[in-house]
């Protein structure tokens, strides 16, 4: 059994909150297709995505020196990392160099991936995660099952009695709204007192050197307006040629992440504020090195909207804690392939080849594609299952002796008059969870 697998198996003992987690994820995937079919140019515009993406990746070094030449012309300074490690010390030099001992964030996968955080708890800072989501997760110690909405996992039950604890809120009180204000009356002072603040970006605008942060919540606006020190770190993939390109993402992304028009806000961060800083640290980490992988390189299109998790069928039934990269569902897969195949190799499993992921991607990354590409090369990092193995090599057999293939067709049926215990034991992983099929008395072939 895979590491996913088993993780997968944890997650389900609970089955109520399995229920919950398929039913509560798949009506986002729903309010998703209920906009985007209300668009007819829908597929023109993901294409329009696509297209535009693909000219980025492959004119970065033109765009990133534009993107640095017009942000130092704004007034702001312009840093680059080549890996986490420069990206943790770029970030811990500047509040350094300020004196600041405390800083709010908003959501940054980006830090996720880099572990910005335990880094700069472990040197002393108190960092705050100021998304609502993200900070339930920082109180309970845990990390995001969701990429877009990252405590999805979560029920407010939970919520409730986790803020009677921390922040000290009524017993037994888990109305939605109740919880939201106890969170913004505590994050308030948490704004209002930090030293700098810090954003992940969404889009990077190489023509303008502004960074655009969408956000449902107002906090990346709150922790970038409370502070004269303020840092916005994203990826190489996030640059964007221009304002009309930004114009095509903005339709896409929030239909495609929560079923929204738009994100409540959409905030351009392109200037200091007056006897402040603004710092942007482009990052690399390996981006590079998947631009040079023609079957992969177009997971860089991808603008983390988390369609493709809302309406995959195994993450929907999984959980986000059942894959080992700290991003779940088909683009953590493949992420998590590109980062390290030895690694996470055991998530490959946690795919139906629906290809459903592939249909809802706004940028047509070809998700599912990729992690069929994924499953041809296990073999070759020594990671493929021996018994799959076995089972291919019966298959090829079979397939290539066409009448021994009919002579097993018309056989077939007679594996549902076979005792169970010949069907059902320590051989038969397909059937610890489920029924063989019946097989038709007549094949289709034959008919």
């Amino acid at each position: 059994m895979s590491a996913h697998a088993k993780a997968a198996k944890a997650f389900l003992a609970n089955k109520e909150n399995a229920v919950w987690h398929d039913q509560t994820l798949y009506m986002v995937r729903h309010k998703r297709d209920l906009l985007s079919h209300a668009i007819p140019e829908w597929e023109d515009l993901r294409h329009t995505a696509r297209d535009i993406k693909l000219y980025s990746n492959s004119h970065l070094p033109e765009l990133i020196e534009q993107f640095e030449k017009n942000a130092t012309a704004n007034g702001c300074h312009v840093h680059f990392a080549k890996d986490d490690e420069e990206y943790r010390h770029i970030i811990e030099g500047i509040l350094s160099d300020h004196g600041v001992k405390k800083l709010v964030k908003s959501k940054s996968m980006l830090s996720e991936e880099c572990k910005l955080n335990p880094y700069l708890i472990e040197k002393g800072y108190d960092v705050i995660e100021s998304d609502l989501g993200e900070r339930i997760l920082q109180l309970m110690h845990l990390h995001p099952s969701h990429i877009v909405m990252p405590a999805i996992h979560i029920k407010r039950q939970a919520v409730g009695e986790l803020f009677e604890e921390k922040l000290g809120s009524e017993k037994g009180n888990s109305d939605p709204t109740y919880l939201t204000h106890q969170a913004r009356r505590a994050l308030r002072q948490d704004f209002l007192n930090s030293g700098a603040g810090m954003t992940g970006g969404n889009f990077a605008i190489a023509a303008t050197g502004e960074v655009v942060v969408c956000t449902n919540e107002g906090n990346a606006d709150m922790g970038m307006s409370c502070q004269k020190v303020n840092i916005t770190a994203f990826g190489i993939d996030k640059i964007i040629p221009d304002l009309r390109s930004l114009g095509v993402f903005t339709r896409l992304l929030a239909r495609s992440a929560t079923g929204q028009p738009i994100t409540t806000y959409t905030s351009h961060f392109g200037r200091p504020h007056q006897g402040g800083e603004q710092h942007f640290i482009i990052v690399d980490n390996g981006r590079s090195k998947i631009l040079g992988m023609p079957e992969h390189r177009k997971v860089m299109n991808c603008i983390r909207c988390g369609a493709c998790m809302n309406t995959c069928p195994v993450y929907r039934r999984s959980g986000g804690y059942s894959y080992s990269y700290f991003i779940p569902g088909p683009i953590g897969i493949n992420l998590g392939m590109l980062n390290d195949p030895q690694k996470h190799s055991g998530n490959v499993s946690a795919c139906s080849l629906c290809l459903s992921c592939s249909f809802v991607c706004p940028a047509m990354v070809d998700l599912g594609e990729q992690i069929y590409i994924w499953r041809q090369k296990l073999d070759g990092f020594g990671k493929a299952d021996p018994k799959k193995k076995v089972m291919c090599q019966g298959i090829k057999y079979l397939m290539d002796r066409p009448k021994l293939f009919h002579s097993a067709l018309k056989m077939a049926p007679m594996v549902n008059s076979m005792p169970r215990f010949m069907l059902y034991n320590g051989l038969n992983d397909w059937g610890k969870e489920r029924e063989l099929p019946k097989f038709a008395k007549q094949s289709f072939e034959a008919w």
